[in-house]
């Protein structure tokens, strides 16, 4: 495959100029956050995965990533192959916040569902 096409199934079509993806959010709905993969495989974090469920081989401060996912494209992922450290953008989650599988404690500790 030599060229690129910007119709057909799977094409993404753009108007012309930039796009900055999640410009409603404050800045106090961003973080930047070190990950490291620990683990001896590759390990992959999808766009919409609360942070602190990904793989267990991945070091992250995941207190600090409570409520949070990565700022890239919706579909898209980053990779992490074994030893591999990065730093990446992440974002607030948006709306009535519920994620099947995201918990929130309260003040006493007890756990809620989100």
């Amino acid at each position: 495959m030599g060229g690129y096409s910007s119709s057909g199934p799977g094409a993404i079509r753009v108007r012309p100029g930039i796009l900055i993806l999640n410009s409603d959010r404050s800045p106090d709905e961003r973080i930047r956050l070190v990950f490291l993969n620990t683990g001896d495989r590759p390990v992959q974090i999808g766009s919409h995965l609360h942070l602190p469920d990904a793989n267990a081989a991945l070091e992250f401060d995941r207190e600090v990533a409570h409520g949070f996912r990565l700022d890239i494209p919706s579909g898209t992922s980053q990779r992490f192959e074994p030893g591999a450290s990065r730093e990446l953008d992440a974002v607030a989650f948006q709306g009535a916040r519920k994620v099947p599988g995201l918990r929130v404690r309260n003040a006493g500790n007890e756990s809620l569902d989100g």
